[in-house]
Formats: structure tokens, sequence, C-alpha cells
């Protein structure tokens, strides 16, 4: 299909068939067998009124050849009349019924692929574009909704042609055998038409998932473009991301718009065998010329909903791609996979690596391997390192975000793949490199990760750290907006409302990629004191990039392409003259010896 060059699948896409789509998209219906019941009821009444009102016009037609009275043109008038208002009535209530359950279904659909893609592992995310994930949740399942509607709409009118089929076989069984001829051809046509109209629509779903990642990203990283001046760079990727799903749909509808015009040439043909041979039993005297009237009425609302069918499998196959990509999102499977769901009540927080090997994608150079380190129950550590090291990989493992290929990690002597990971990550107080607040209150960020604590209990805490000093410095102390990812803040406000939300936690595991944008002298004080109240209760796994932090640990972790070469104390470790002394030189010397001393000598003035 040289059409859709450079739109791909996803690797955890997955091709369903549609038996097995129509039988998964039946349980979300489940729930709502009497709104089902109820919708099948008024389809039927719908059809019903609807195909009396062609048989209401025959019948007058031949009333009025035989009898001219006019009270009975009135009633018939009047019945039509009654028979249109009836049918309204019973597709409002369809219709409102039907909005109500698909909504309801909708609604379920989109909340089980968000709970899934919150699930998955981080690894899930480096590898995949959360922007076309967002299309899935969004996208895809309202086009699902859609197809449940137009599904209704087409068994409305299927009910109503067999209606019309049954009536017209009274009349005539030969004209009806001319109409039905007709049948055969239109199927054939459906079932070839079912698969090309399958590819493009998961196609022009793809497309427009790369549109929404394109503008995901753009917005994400506005702040990056503008700082490099690169507005114009951006629009240009947006652009051609946004060429291409023209490009892709303007092919999509011109393959979907072929049906309709075979479609009436074929239905050209109905209408002219019907017109010829009912003429011709008409002026016979085989049937009336109510009937033959009716048959040619009839013609259209018969043949609607058959030549309808073409036009239907490119909503059902539209819906069904949605379907399919929002169901193979729920199905990716995990990468990390625990081997038991022990529940973690409490942790002593024991860490030991035996013989880890970890690569982030198969075929790739081993990040570490054949690791081994214990830590120790409560034990503050320091990892350091230049960049590739490995030290942001052993905090994903312990974190369990990523799947270690041999070996093992065992917390507090128990194999860490053991664990219920709801639980164990209930002790695990992490703060990233860049903390990360969502949009609302400093108090609320405080509270995501325990959200029953009490506002007393937040100031109690905050009041521990530089006697709460950094709460003044919020303009509306903890109920200051810190806008959209923290936005609002400086790097070092961030970084204590991160930490205060750790101690608010009290993990028995603490991990910290410590942040390495330069803050003042009062900031890094404040952070410090956080970080000795955690150090009280936790075992502690810290990234270091400040010479404060990495002087306060128990023990430094030198890592060097995912080995450790050496380990001690900061006084040690210089002494010996290796290559932590190396990397202090390089990178921590600049860092004043007693910068922590002037920080407190700037507190007391």
């Amino acid at each position: 299909m040289g059409f859709f060059s450079g739109l791909n699948t996803e690797k955890y896409d997955r091709q369903y068939s549609d038996r097995y789509l129509l039988s998964r998209i039946l349980i979300y219906f489940r729930p709502y067998k009497k709104q089902l019941f109820m919708i099948s009821g008024l389809i039927l009444a719908v059809s019903l009124a609807n195909a009396c009102l062609p048989i209401l016009v025959s019948k007058s037609m031949d009333w009025l050849q035989t009898d001219n009275n006019t009270d009975n043109l009135v009633s018939l008038c009047v019945a039509i009349l009654a028979v249109g208002v009836i049918a309204w009535l019973f597709n409002w209530m369809r219709r409102r019924f039907t909005v109500q359950t698909i909504a309801d279904v909708v609604l379920q659909l989109s909340t089980d692929a968000f709970k899934c893609s919150a699930e998955h592992d981080l690894s899930f995310y480096d590898e995949f574009s959360s922007g076309r994930v967002l299309s899935r949740i969004t996208s895809d399942t309202r086009d699902f909704g859609e197809l449940v509607s137009v599904v209704t709409d087409f068994i409305s009118q299927v009910v109503e042609a067999l209606v019309l089929t049954i009536v017209l076989i009274s009349i005539s069984p030969l004209l009806t055998a001319y109409l039905l001829i007709i049948l055969p051809i239109i199927f054939i046509f459906a079932s070839f038409y079912r698969r090309l109209a399958r590819v493009v629509t998961r196609k022009g779903m793809q497309a427009m998932a790369e549109v929404n990642a394109a503008i995901k990203e753009t917005i994400s990283g506005i702040s990056v473009a503008k700082n490099f001046r690169q507005e114009a760079g951006i629009y240009t990727d947006f652009n051609e991301a946004n060429k291409l799903s023209f490009r892709v749909n303007i092919k999509r509808a011109f393959v979907l718009s072929i049906v309709f015009p075979t479609l009436n040439v074929l239905g050209g043909f109905a209408t002219a065998i019907l017109l010829y041979f009912g003429g011709v039993s008409a002026a016979l005297g085989a049937i009336t010329v109510g009937a033959w009237y009716l048959f040619i009425l009839s013609l259209d609302r018969f043949l609607f909903p058959v030549m309808n069918l073409s036009s239907l499998w490119t909503q059902i196959q539209n819906g069904f791609s949605a379907a399919e990509r929002v169901f193979a999102l729920i199905d990716a499977n995990p990468e990390v996979v625990q081997n038991d769901q022990r529940p973690v009540t409490t942790l002593s927080g024991g860490i030991l690596f035996k013989d880890v090997c970890f690569q982030y994608r198969t075929g790739n150079d081993p990040v570490i391997e054949n690791f081994n380190l214990e830590i120790r129950p409560g034990e503050n550590v320091a990892l350091v390192g230049h960049t590739g090291s490995g030290k942001s990989t052993l905090a994903k493992l312990i974190a369990r975000f990523y799947e270690f290929q041999n070996g093992e990690i065992l917390i507090d002597g128990k194999d860490i793949r053991s664990f219920n990971l709801s639980d164990y990550r209930k002790h695990l107080g992490i703060v990233s490199q860049v903390p990360f607040l969502f949009s609302g209150t400093v108090l609320e960020n405080i509270r995501f990760a325990k959200p029953d604590v009490t506002e007393p209990q937040v100031i109690e805490i905050a009041n521990k750290i530089g006697n709460g000093e950094w709460v003044t410095t919020l303009n509306d102390g903890l109920d200051t907006q810190v806008g959209e990812r923290g936005a609002l803040l400086s790097m070092g406000q961030r970084q204590i409302v991160s930490l205060v939300r750790v101690l608010i936690q009290r993990p028995e595991i603490f991990i910290l990629d410590e942040a390495t944008a330069n803050i003042d002298p009062f900031t890094e004080w404040q952070i410090q004191q956080a970080l000795n109240l955690i150090f009280e209760f936790s075992t502690s796994i810290m990234i270091a990039h400040r010479l404060s932090t990495i002087k306060s640990v128990d023990r430094i972790i030198v890592l060097d392409q995912g080995r450790i070469i050496e380990e001690g104390n900061h006084g040690n470790l210089i002494t010996g003259n290796g290559h932590y002394a190396e990397l202090y030189n390089t990178y921590f010397r600049h860092q004043s010896l007693d910068y922590i001393e002037k920080a407190r000598e700037f507190v007391n003035g």
C-alpha cells in the first residue's frame, strides 16, 4: 500500500478477527441488557411504523380508484399523520436510550484503556509515544461509539425492509423475486469491500495518531523550542505530520467514495426491472396500480439498507479498527512480570543485587552485567559516576520500573519479583532529577502520595525544614498554585515540595535522582535538612550531584560502565586518589567544602 508509506504500526499492535472483536465488544454491553432490550423493542416499533407508511399510501390509491368518498381520504390522511408522529416519538426514545448506553460503554472502555496505560511499565513509554497512546484513549474510543450508533440505525432499516418484503411477497411473489435478485450481487461487492475498508480506516487512525503525537511533543517542549528559537522548526515538524494525515485521509476518502456510485448503478438496474415488469403486471390486471406503486415506493426503503451495507462496512471497519487499537493498548504485554503476588505490609529496607544483568533492549549492550551490591537496612548510599555508568538504571530496577534479564534482586531477603507491585511501591519514595508536580496547589501536590493526611500534619512537617521559611517564600503559602509541571516554582522549591511529599509518606526505601541545577545556599541547606529527616527512617539510594549530599551519606558507590570500581566514604575515597578523586576534581571541587557552613551563616544573618 504505497498510499500509506511513513505510517508504522506500534510493536504492541495486534490483528484480531472480526468475530473476536465482536465478542469482546459485547462484553462491554452485558451490564446494559435491560437498555438493549428496550432499544430493540423501540427499533422494531419504529421499523413497523415506517413500513406502514408506504402501505397506507398504496391502499389509499386503490380505495380512491373505487371510492371517491372524501371521508375515507381524510381518515387515511389522519392515519398517515398518526403513524408518522408515532414513528418520530419511538425514534426519539430509541435514540435517547441508545446515546446514553453508548456513552456509558465508551466511558468504561476509555477508563479501561487509561487504567491499563497508567499501569504499563516505564519501558513502554520509553519506546512508544504518549501522544499516540492518547489518540487511542480519546479518538479511537469515540470512533467506536459512532460505530454502535450507526449499527442501531442500520438494524432499524433492515427490520423495516423485512416487513416490507413480507408485504410485497403477499402482493406479488414474482415482482418480489425480481427485487431480491439484486441482493447476491450487492453482498458479493460488500464482502470484497470489507477488507479494503479495514486497511484504509486503520491507516487513517495511525495518521491521526501521528498528528496528536506531534502536537503533544510540540506543546510539551515549547519552552525548549523558544530557548533555541526553533518555533519554525517545530511548526515544520507538525506541518509534515499534518500533511501526511491529509494525504492519507484524502486517499482513504477516495477509496471509500467508490461504494455508492457503484451501488447506485446496481440500484438503477433494480429500478428499471421493477418499472418494466410492474407496469406490465398492472396493465394486465395481475396487480393493482396501488400495489405497483407500493413496489416503486418501497424500492428505496428496501434497497437503502441493502445498499447501505457497504457504507456500513466502512463504519463497522472504522469501529473495529478503533476497537482493535484500544484493545491492543489494553492487551500490551508488560515487560515487568511478577512471579507471585506476595503482600507487603512493612519493609526493613535491605537490598541485595546478586549477579544482575540488564539491557534496555534485546541486542543492545548490557548496561550492567553480573552486578553485585548489598545495601543494609537503614543505610544511606550515594551512587556516583560518569553519565551512562548505570546509576539511574540501578534505581529504576529497585523501583521495579524495568525487568532485569538475569540474576536476583532481593528486598529483605525476598525476591523483588514475588511482591505485589502496588503494595511494594507504597513503601518507596522516589524523587526524580526534574521533580514533577501536577497542576494545583503546593498542598495538593504534597498530599498526592497520601491523600488522607491533614493540613496541620503537612504544616508540622513543613516547619521541620528551615523552620518553615520555605513556605513563607511562596506567594500564597501552601495554597500557592504550582502551574503545569510545577513551572511557577523554582527548581529548588520543586525539590523541597517533592521531598516533603516523601516525608509525609515515610517510605522504608527512598530513591533520589538529585537535580544538577545551581541553587542558592539557603535552598541547598533546606534540601539537606529534608534529606536528613528522610535518612532517619529510610534506606536511601541517591544519584548524587551535590557535594553536600555525598558527604552526608554512609557509603559512596562509584560506578563505571555498570561495575562498582570503588566504595567508601568521602574522606577515604579522596585519600585513595582513584576514580572518585578524579570525579571530585572534575565535578565537585567547585562546590566549596564549607558550602553548608556558608548556608548556615546565610540563614543566621
